[in-house]
């Protein structure tokens, strides 16, 4: 089980916020952006003509519209928990979204998995899980962020970067870590190798 309820986190976002950034729980659309634009120069380089990419908690499907507007080609298909996002995806994406529990459904290959804000709600575990998942899932590698810190909270899930370069090297991935961009954050990639 999730620290908190998926349903009751995510919807009472959009209740209070409507469909927006701030509608997923992000501070606001810049801080969702600058997620995004970090995950983006991390696969770009790997990019190839049929790139596969699948959004592992891709809410409203704004990371499809990020990469649209960035002219970056790519057949997506989006994973998403909460079924009102996912009806909300489809018709802002006219893409491939799903009602996907990441840590229990079957999941495509797909050259990228990335994910942006799904781990934060997670307990330690099902985040290692979700990870582990992903990556067995990806053909080039696995992109997420993660809050950063030492803290025990009852509501979000932080962790340290050496833990997670840790877990990567068991996953053997070639594991890069980004920085920087927000305090308490880190962006992660597991590659392939």
């Amino acid at each position: 089980m999730p620290r908190l309820n998926n349903d009751t986190f995510y919807l009472n976002a959009l209740k209070k916020h409507g469909q927006n950034a701030k509608g997923l729980n992000w501070h606001n659309k810049n801080s969702q952006e600058i997620r995004f634009e970090t995950i983006f120069h991390m696969i770009e380089k790997f990019s190839h003509d049929n790139t596969t990419l699948v959004d592992a908690g891709c809410g409203f499907g704004d990371f499809y519209t990020f990469l649209c507007d960035k002219g970056f080609e790519v057949d997506y298909m989006g994973y998403e928990i909460v079924e009102k996002f996912v009806n909300i995806a489809k018709l802002r994406t006219k893409q491939s979204i799903e009602l996907k529990d990441i840590l229990h459904d079957k999941l495509a290959q797909a050259d990228f998995y990335v994910a942006s804000g799904s781990l934060n709600i997670l307990t330690r575990f099902e985040t290692f899980l979700f990870i582990r998942r992903c990556f067995e899932h990806s053909k080039v590698g696995f992109v997420f962020n993660l809050l950063e810190g030492d803290f025990s909270r009852d509501d979000f899930n932080f962790f340290s970067q050496s833990e997670i370069r840790e877990f990567g090297e068991e996953l053997d991935a070639k594991v890069t870590i980004k920085d920087g961009y927000f305090a308490n954050d880190f962006m992660v990639f597991f590659e392939k190798v």
